[in-house]
């Protein structure tokens, strides 16, 4: 303790110091900059280049709009320049919440004119810009230009997110300040997007901002685990590690991942086991990484921020359309897992609206007459923005705008490549609807029916050895993306005849058809299966076989098109929450749903059914011995196994088909 002479000193002195700090503080503010270390040769690029924007068909703005927590979010604001003039009309605001760099997303073509800039990924352009709306696009929480910590799909406030802020609050606090400052806007908000940008508009949803008016999610992320981009029905998608990569390990998603092998079958049979991959990228410094080697099985970090479990809960405030591809190569659960949630909240009829367009993830808003070698006969993205989402837009945030003449349900025929108005989906399923499902058969002497078994061998049994794994598609495997060259977007519409000459895949073909099946809903996989092992996965995909000639399209004579394919891994059998190891040489019972399909089988065709084993290297390789984290399996634990498929009187196996007018 200081004497009470030096207090009463140091007392004495303190204004002195003041002041003179208080001198020297304002003499360094008022210090010129630091002269040009050239000044007769002075550089050529000005301090702050104001570029010549008069001649823009629009007026952009870059803000830091401030959340409740002080973090604030960079957001792009492009108003068409007609709205700026005195006396113009106000319009509506759609905003995308992004992780994927608004700035990149609202200058696609550096242009004058909106249309180019907007013209690619998440920007439905023909109605954006025909319709007058102002385009808001901003970088979520931790992503690019925003401030704060970046979490993969950021959980609900709650037992998986102890913070007050989430991307609920987030939306709502960024349409209160576009509400107060855009005063352009007649104070509507839609928000729409694809995909992590899809999973954006459900989170808004959630206690909505009065001003949101409606919310279009198309292929959204909703649950990682069950059947969106992680796991499907257990089974890790090991190829989508490059995304988790790029997208965590740095905010503007600089560091790239990385490869010396030109087939990713290669890549990832070098490493093993997913865990040892991730090893050699230094995967274990990523924070979302280390949480799916914490959490293989479907538990609470799962369940809890599950969307559609979500929003179950909550009454429905907003109108919703959902936009799902029946072709989804990245989230092909999630947009009918929330139509399954709200739909039942729908009292009026008018508050939730299903599509299912022929696309693959995130088609609707491109150039979408075909997909990979399939025709449709017309531009169906086109169609889809032209005749449903501009009225379905427009009815809630035009002024004045007419109710939109839309179906509960718009969904596309497969087959006979049309648009059908529904009332109701699914049209046929198991229990619940009033047509129920047909049963197709797995038949002895590999052969497909709607009849039952009735005599015949038992099973029909293949040898699955993970040192030599199905292909999920021809090699060499090219790594997900969308880059130019890259065919990611089309692998489940491939010929899947390659896997029908395998000897470790099991196909089974019905006859000849001479009248049309048509199929609307959820085919449901009915297995009476065994392994050698104690632990294996199960893919099953229904298949359309084309007639061996077809005259107009060469091309496609004997194509074999996936109709709708997935894969179970068999240590969920009894519960997807405690794994359990299965009874060797044992026929065990396996049900599972495949993906939604609406489509008709037409004369001439067949009807093709294909069982294996594994599904490489999209999914991880199953060690067909149990082990408690297939993360982690050794070379040790992977062994062959014999697998059996029964269809027998009493051990039928069969596929419940959803078949109209059956």
């Amino acid at each position: 303790m200081k004497s009470s002479r030096a207090v009463v000193a140091w007392r004495g002195l303190r204004p002195a110091l003041f002041t003179l700090l208080l001198t020297m503080s304002g003499a360094l503010l008022a210090t010129d900059p630091p002269a040009a270390k050239y000044p007769n040769y002075p550089s050529e690029t000005p301090a702050d280049f104001k570029p010549a924007t008069a001649s823009y068909d629009y007026v952009r703005r870059e803000v830091m709009i401030p959340m409740r927590d002080g973090v604030k979010l960079h957001t792009i604001i492009l108003v068409p320049r007609v709205l700026t003039t005195a006396g113009a009309a106000h319009a509506g605001m759609l905003l995308t919440r992004t992780p994927y760099d608004a700035k990149a997303l609202t200058t696609h073509t550096p242009s004058g004119h909106l249309g180019p800039m907007l013209q690619g990924y998440d920007n439905a352009t023909d109605v954006i810009v025909e319709d007058g709306y102002i385009r808001v696009v901003q970088d979520v929480r931790g992503k690019y230009g925003s401030e704060g910590d970046y979490v993969m799909n950021r959980p609900m406030h709650g037992p998986q997110n102890p913070t007050s802020v989430d991307d609920a609050t987030d939306t709502y606090d960024t349409i209160d300040w576009l509400v107060k400052h855009v005063p352009e806007s007649n104070g509507k908000v839609g928000t729409l997007g694809i995909s992590y940008d899809g999973f954006e508009p459900l989170m808004a949803l959630v206690n909505p901002h009065p001003a949101l008016k409606v919310s279009v999610p198309m292929n959204p992320m909703v649950d990682g685990w069950m059947g969106d981009d992680w796991f499907h029905n257990g089974a890790f998608r090991q190829q989508n590690m490059s995304y988790i990569y790029e997208q965590t390990a740095s905010r503007d998603n600089s560091i790239k991942w990385w490869s010396s092998y030109h087939d990713e079958y290669d890549l990832f049979m070098q490493a093993g086991s997913a865990a040892e991959l991730s090893r050699q990228y230094g995967m274990t410094q990523l924070g979302f990484w280390n949480k799916l080697l914490a959490h293989p099985s479907y538990d609470t970090f799962w369940s809890d921020q599950a969307v559609d479990k979500v929003l179950g809960t909550l009454p429905l405030k907003v109108p919703v359309m959902l936009v799902h591809s029946l072709w989804d190569q990245e989230d092909s659960y999630g947009a009918l897992a929330v139509y399954r949630a709200i739909k039942p909240k729908d009292s009026s009829g008018d508050m939730v609206k299903l599509v299912m367009g022929p696309w693959h993830h995130g088609q609707e808003i491109e150039e979408a007459s075909s997909l990979g070698a399939i025709s449709f006969d017309s531009d169906t993205g086109k169609y889809f923005r032209e005749h449903i989402l501009r009225p379905f837009l427009a009815q809630y945030l035009k002024d004045g705008a007419p109710k939109a003449d839309l179906a509960p349900v718009t969904a596309f025929e497969t087959g006979t490549n049309q648009w059908r108005r529904l009332d109701r989906w699914p049209l046929v399923c198991e229990s619940g609807c009033p047509t129920k499902s047909r049963s197709l058969y797995l038949e002895p002497g590999l052969k497909l029916g709607f009849n039952a078994p009735a005599t015949g061998a038992a099973y029909d049994e293949y040898v699955s050895d993970p040192a030599h794994p199905v292909p999920f598609r021809a090699r060499p495997i090219q790594p997900v993306g969308y880059d130019p060259g890259q065919t990611w977007s089309q692998w489940l519409v491939d010929d899947q005849r390659e896997a029908s000459g395998r000897t470790d895949v099991l196909t089974f073909t019905g006859d000849v058809l001479t009248a049309p099946v048509k199929i609307s809903g959820v085919p449901e996989v009915h297995l009476a299966a065994s392994t050698s092992g104690t632990d294996s996965d199960w893919v099953v995909k229904l298949i359309d076989v084309y007639p061996d000639q077809v005259a107009d399209r060469p091309d496609l004579g004997g194509y074999q098109l996936a109709v709708a394919m997935d894969i179970f891994r068999g240590r969920y059998r009894e519960s997807f929450v405690t794994p359990k190891a299965l009874v060797a040489n044992q026929p065990l019972a396996y049900r599972f749903a495949l993906p939604a399909t609406n489509h008709v089988f037409l004369p001439g065709h067949r009807i093709l059914v294909q069982v294996q084993s594994s599904w490489f290297p999209l999914y991880d390789r199953n060690p067909q011995t149990f082990v408690p984290s297939i993360f982690e399996a050794t070379p040790a634990d992977y062994q062959k196994a014999t697998q059996r498929i029964y269809h027998s009187p009493e051990q039928a196996s069969y596929i419940a088909l959803p078949v109209v007018g059956s």
